[in-house]
């Protein structure tokens, strides 16, 4: 511009304020992109000479190379940090974290790393609900965690929700719906949300907000995507857990009833049948005369043998399932178990009657254990303790036999560990040589079911 007298805009009547009456402008670009500009101006009467725009266009182009070199080396950092920020989300993924843990790190590294101010995870629920199950930052106070929301309006959760695709909100002036209201309270003004799918289905959506003026980078919506699928992996391998621990503790239980239906029949079937067969007998032997000493003397022989039968068939059947554990619980079957034991066992027994399963299991692990203590450890004495509140069952068995148990050896103790796990328990095994043997396990006082929807 060889003169600013006929300038318009702001500019233009700023530049004439400084006395500027001719300038020069070159833009710069930036790896192929109109950066901005750069501009020389003068207060000479004179304009500029003819050659300042090639001599200004040099600068630039200087200018540009050093401008690329700063984006990309902010672009390899912010990679850098991104990737830092996966790898730290994606050990706890590896690792089987629980949910609620991978959900807090994955919502704490997208808020740092995206630098916004307020980023949550929802669950997106069958009545057109959404959940919030976890947030971060400050606005997050007015959508804790648990709460709940309707899915309707014009708002991201509901863009989401209907696309199964990332969506945005530059800005959340016109958005409609309840929740558009809320976030508008907290002063955010712009929200990218990603879904979380699940092995193909719409499981939630993770979605980060920003209060400032301008909107979200246009890169947030494939930068939150690689947190999403790590959170759906999270939630599948969980899903995957849950499903095999119910369907092992299915097993189980069936298992458990099978014994039971065949001690049943062992005892109202098999075991009446050898009574009434010793009866029969007994009432032969009686009405023989006299001079049937010899034939008398070969019952006697036939009844002892059933008598020896029907001990035998009433062990097998306590072995299959002890009916005192149906029919009483599993403490006067511990108590039952101690006084047929071979070693001397000292119960102390603080819990009333549990789940079938979980009583199930605590019987035979007492019993594998008082087995093993006087097969193996040589032990002179077993100690039990039985302890229970409304979410855990504890159970403590400790001799001091020789210690060295070892499951691998095939003890019973792997099966037993299996039982245990089943049910959503643990089985901790303390054994050192010549130091006894302590069993600690724990199972959660309610029964495990097919899984229901994964909560926080």
């Amino acid at each position: 511009m060889d003169s600013y007298a006929d300038a318009s805009g702001p500019l233009g009547a700023a530049a004439r304020q400084k006395d500027t009456r001719s300038s020069v402008a070159t833009p710069v670009i930036v790896e192929g992109r109109l950066w901005g500009v750069m501009i020389a101006g003068a207060t000479g009467e004179q304009p500029l000479p003819a050659e300042t725009e090639a001599r200004l266009t040099s600068f630039t182009e200087l200018l540009a190379t050093a401008i690329g070199n700063a984006e990309s080396r902010a672009a390899l950092t912010r990679l850098a940090e991104e990737q830092a920020a996966l790898r730290r989300v994606a050990t706890l993924v590896a690792r089987g974290a629980a949910p609620e843990e991978v959900f807090a790190a994955v919502i704490e590294e997208v808020g740092q790393l995206l630098a916004v101010d307020l980023v949550n995870l929802c669950r997106f629920e069958t009545d057109r609900t959404e959940t919030f199950v976890a947030t971060w930052g400050k606005a997050g106070k007015r959508f804790p965690a648990g709460s709940r929301w309707p899915i309707g309006g014009q708002n991201i959760a509901a863009l989401v929700f209907g696309t199964g695709r990332p969506a945005r909100i530059d800005s959340y002036a016109h958005a409609t719906g309840p929740l558009a209201a809320a976030v508008r309270e907290t002063g955010l003004r712009s929200a990218v949300g990603t879904p979380v799918l699940v092995e193909g289905r719409l499981w939630g959506m993770i979605a980060a907000c920003s209060s400032q003026e301008q909107p979200l980078a246009a890169d947030t919506e494939a930068r939150l995507t690689s947190f999403t699928e790590l959170v759906a992996t999270a939630i599948a391998n969980t899903e995957s857990r849950a499903e095999l621990v119910a369907s092992r503790a299915r097993i189980v239980a069936a298992a458990d009833e099978a014994r039971r239906r065949i001690e049943r029949d062992l005892h109202d079937g098999t075991q009446q049948q050898l009574v009434s067969l010793m009866l029969q007998l007994r009432a032969l032997q009686a009405e023989l005369p006299a001079e049937g000493a010899g034939l008398a003397g070969e019952l006697d022989r036939i009844a002892g043998g059933l008598a020896g039968v029907f001990d035998r068939v009433r062990e097998i059947s306590h072995g299959i399932h002890p009916a005192i554990l149906s029919e009483q619980g599993l403490a006067p079957a511990l108590r039952a178990l101690a006084r047929r034991a071979p070693v001397p066992v000292e119960l102390d027994l603080r819990a009333g009657r549990l789940p079938g399963p979980v009583e199930v299991a605590a019987y035979y692990a007492v019993s594998e254990a008082v087995a093993n203590a006087a097969k193996h450890a040589r032990a002179s004495a077993v100690q039990v303790e039985l302890g229970a509140d409304d979410a855990m069952v504890r159970l403590a068995i400790r001799d001091d036999g020789a210690g060295g148990a070892d499951p691998a050896r095939g003890s019973g103790l792997t099966g037993l560990g299996d039982r245990i796990e089943a049910l959503g328990g643990t089985l901790h095994i303390t054994s050192p040589p010549g130091g006894g043997t302590t069993l600690l396990i724990q199972i959660p006082a309610t029964r495990l079911d097919t899984p229901g929807p994964l909560e926080p």
